[in-house]
């Protein structure tokens, strides 16, 4: 139903719109009695065999929601209701701000993808926790980044400040050095400023009573040298694991008319690039710690297969809006399929 009816009309408008649109109605519908009794029923897969243990957390399944979906924690508890193992919210950033100018969200339909150049656009931390001491029992990351405004000298302060702020109300937090929407924050990821940023952290984190996994989530456009500075850096500071990938600036074999609109990339032609990242990493570390696989999973091969690579979990975001809720259930039933 929503590929033959809901996709073709949805895709009509704005993406942005619709977003807000799909947003709004989902918060309307879970106001009425039942309602997410029969989401669940219809989209949810429960088997004890799904069930993972990474990092220290229990999963009641390895496929999540991606970042970038629910950037304000206004939703994690109706979108859970799909059948997701885990919620991840933001990226947030310590103060509100509006990030780039619109248009800023693009289909590539021809390519199954969307480029988006928002730009950390949120609420703040603030709010964000406000909505989450609410949860009762979503598993939630929590993806920080900094302020447009905040020089790459002073960004440790803002991932201070937002790792201090969700402390209490995620399970586990994501740095985001990678996304290409913010001026310079890739910059972020060169070996001297990333260990010292992930080195701070971890230190508030070890003062902690009882401290959280910290990931690092990386581009798929670094090379092997940076990759395996990565894998060094994991090591040294004692993170929990990485997210791979976050999207591409690449825009090698688009063929949709508006493949050259500034910003990343993000769909069906991030799956190979984003394979082998985690391929490598897993590979050069010796599978020294977990990594969570995204990009360009638009069917239950495309999760096997970063499964097989070397992820521990997988996460959604571009296939939820082209292949529509039913694709979680469809990659939780083929992992069952392939344990039989």
């Amino acid at each position: 139903m929503y590929k033959q009816i809901l996709r073709p009309l949805l895709f009509q408008f704005d993406p942005e719109a619709v977003h807000h649109f799909s947003f709004n109605s989902l918060k309307f519908a879970h106001r009425f009695p039942g309602i997410s009794q029969l989401i669940k029923k219809k989209f949810t897969l429960e088997d004890k065999r799904l069930e993972r243990e990474v990092f220290g957390l229990k999963f009641k399944n390895p496929v999540g929601l991606a970042a970038g979906f629910d950037k304000n924690a206004e939703l994690y508890e109706e979108l859970s209701s799909f059948g997701f193992g885990f919620i991840e919210i933001g990226t947030v950033t310590p103060k509100a701000q509006a990030g780039n100018p619109k248009r800023r969200l693009f289909r590539l339909k021809e390519d199954s993808a969307i480029i988006n150049r928002m730009g950390f656009n949120n609420e703040g931390v603030d709010e964000a926790v406000k909505r989450l001491k609410k949860n009762t029992n979503v598993l939630i990351g929590g993806n920080i980044g900094k302020n447009k405004i905040t020089p790459n000298e002073e960004a440790l302060h803002d991932y201070n400040y937002n790792f201090e702020a969700l402390f209490d109300y995620v399970d586990y937090f994501v740095v985001n050095v990678s996304s290409p929407n913010t001026p310079n924050l890739r910059a972020l990821q060169d070996k001297e400023p990333l260990t010292q940023l992930l080195s701070h952290l971890q230190t508030k984190n070890q003062k902690k009573s009882k401290s959280k996994p910290i990931l690092l989530k990386i581009a798929p456009d670094l090379t092997e040298s940076q990759l395996l500075d990565i894998i060094e850096i994991v090591e040294s500071t004692k993170i929990a694991g990485v997210i791979a990938t976050n999207t591409t600036i690449s825009r090698t074999g688009l063929t949709s008319e508006n493949k050259e609109e500034v910003g990343g990339l993000s769909g069906k032609p991030l799956r190979k690039s984003s394979t082998e990242v985690i391929r490598f990493l897993s590979e050069k570390s010796n599978k020294a710690f977990p990594i969570i696989g995204v990009g360009g999973i638009m069917t239950p091969e495309d999760a096997l297969e970063k499964l097989e690579a070397g992820a521990s979990l997988v996460q959604l975001y571009t296939g939820f809006v082209y292949e529509g809720p039913g694709l979680v259930k469809a990659i939780n039933q083929a992992i069952l399929d392939k344990r039989s």
